[in-house]
């Protein structure tokens, strides 16, 4: 490809477009025209970082036939979990404390009164951390919870903490430089393949940075406590003989 010229045989460029599509795809090239001497590259980075703040909902139930008893049972829970939470290091500013909920499941519409139990309750305490090693250790010591009977219980199957990437702006910059200098360098290789020298930037599109879990999926669940941040910028440069 070295003995490619911009300008001359276009037929040429015709004839190969195909081989070619391969190559300038696996080279991050998306655009090349001839007609007005550009080439559009896409630039991509990527970084693992770690989160910076933590969230988990300790939930519980219980159940039985008499309120009074139910509520009592999550008033002790509750507070046996709160006594937990402080002997991991937890202050009252990182423990929020959730108001309890007693159902009696005879009152809805459309219950039935065959059910084992009539009263159903929940209790949450809620941890808010930007302490997140500490947040991930305890989340592993709720062994003595669950041997003093609290019925520990989750909405959406994973009862784990969830973690966030509060500082990005402070990530975003560097990201992004890193994406355009990737597109760049692209860019400057395929200009000298092909005999021609690269321009000035032309269009900019620094696109959406995404914040990952770093177990390989492609999408950002919030158990992770390690992120991949990945960014895909889109560059237009024009091209001098």
């Amino acid at each position: 490809m070295s003995d490619f010229r911009i300008g001359v045989f276009p037929a040429l460029l015709i004839s190969g477009g195909i081989a070619l599509g391969g190559w300038w795809v696996g080279q991050g090239i998306e655009r090349f025209r001839m007609a007005d001497r550009s080439i559009t590259v896409k630039g991509l980075a990527e970084q693992d970082v770690k989160s910076d703040f933590a969230t988990w909902t300790v939930s519980f139930r219980r159940g039985g036939n008499e309120f009074g008893a139910v509520q009592q049972s999550l008033s002790e829970d509750r507070a046996r979990v709160v006594a937990f939470l402080r002997e991991q290091g937890f202050n009252d500013e990182e423990i929020e404390i959730r108001p309890l909920q007693v159902q009696d499941l005879y009152a809805r519409e459309w219950g039935s009164d065959n059910v084992p139990l009539r009263f159903n309750g929940q209790g949450q305490v809620m941890v808010k951390s930007a302490r997140v090693d500490a947040v991930a250790q305890a989340a592993t010591k709720v062994d003595p919870l669950i041997q003093a009977g609290i019925q520990l219980s989750t909405d959406d199957g994973f009862g784990g903490p969830r973690y966030q990437l509060r500082g990005f702006n402070e990530i975003k910059s560097v990201l992004l430089e890193q994406a355009t200098r990737n597109a760049r360098e692209q860019a400057n290789k395929f200009a000298a393949d092909a005999g021609a020298t690269l321009g000035a930037l032309k269009n900019a599109n620094q696109g959406v940075i995404r914040v990952l879990d770093d177990d390989g999926g492609e999408m950002e669940s919030g158990r992770t406590l390690n992120k991949r941040l990945r960014v895909v910028s889109t560059f237009e440069f024009n091209l001098a003989p």
